[in-house]
């Protein structure tokens, strides 16, 4: 069986006018009957990279008995010139994290996947301990397994107070080792007890992953990267699906 968590996580291509841009990753979440498709903000829209896509596409499985079986979906991220895409700022300014909803009879037949849900959000911030072991499941440089069309997942950890604004921001950071097409990825973390190979998703959703973090005073030649990284709190996703 393949596990659940893979099958949350997708491989997003952005387009502009049909040429390809970028690679990045995205998942499902699903509130009550509809279904979203969650990624960075940036990778819909970033004015200071001048990065503009105008449609997306991701890979989908089409047969649950043959994972080497897929096609792709198109997203158009515009309508009549507005954006489709939902974002959200907060009291520190905009957060990197935009979703957008998926007409589900628009989906291929047979479409194979799965969807975190509200229920995968946690329930306690003071149950949550720096150091936790966390995953993060995406598509780093877009490297996937191209025969079955799945993402891989990194280990992290947490690296500082969960549940505090790190600086001032909607985000807490990550240990670990991430790479351009990571933005957008689930960042979980493993239910006690739960069984990765059930049917249900034994995780807890516990923020978006969004960028290595720098140190602007870094001598690039002589000190090395920090390896932390920013992951938006997946509460946002209660507000942007609203």
């Amino acid at each position: 069986m393949i596990e659940s968590i893979l099958l949350t996580t997708v491989r997003i291509s952005t387009l502009q006018g049909g040429s390809p841009l970028t690679n990045a990753s995205g998942f499902f979440f699903q509130r009550d009957e509809r279904l979203f498709l969650v990624t960075s903000r940036h990778v819909v829209f970033d004015k200071e990279s001048r990065h503009e896509p105008d449609q997306i596409e991701i890979e989908l499985h089409t047969r649950a008995d043959d994972f080497g079986q897929s096609t792709g979906f198109s997203i158009p991220l515009y309508r009549d010139g507005l954006s489709l895409w939902r974002e959200a700022h907060d009291s520190a300014g905009p957060v990197d994290v935009a979703i957008i909803e998926i007409e589900r009879g628009a989906l291929p037949p047979h479409a194979v996947y799965c969807a975190l849900t509200p229920q995968h959000l946690p329930e306690s911030f003071e149950r949550i301990e720096v150091g936790t072991s966390l995953l993060v499941v995406g598509f780093p440089l877009g490297f996937h397994d191209t025969l079955h069309h799945l993402p891989v997942v990194r280990q992290a950890v947490i690296a500082s107070s969960f549940g505090l604004r790190f600086q001032g921001q909607g985000y807490f950071l990550t240990d670990a080792r991430t790479h351009r097409g990571t933005s957008g990825a689930p960042v979980v973390m493993r239910k006690a007890g739960g069984d990765a190979l059930q049917v249900e998703l034994p995780w807890i959703l516990l923020g978006i992953h969004s960028a290595r973090l720098d140190v602007g005073s870094r001598d690039q030649k002589v000190d090395e990267a920090l390896g932390l990284n920013c992951a938006w709190y997946a509460d946002i996703l209660m507000a942007l699906s609203e």
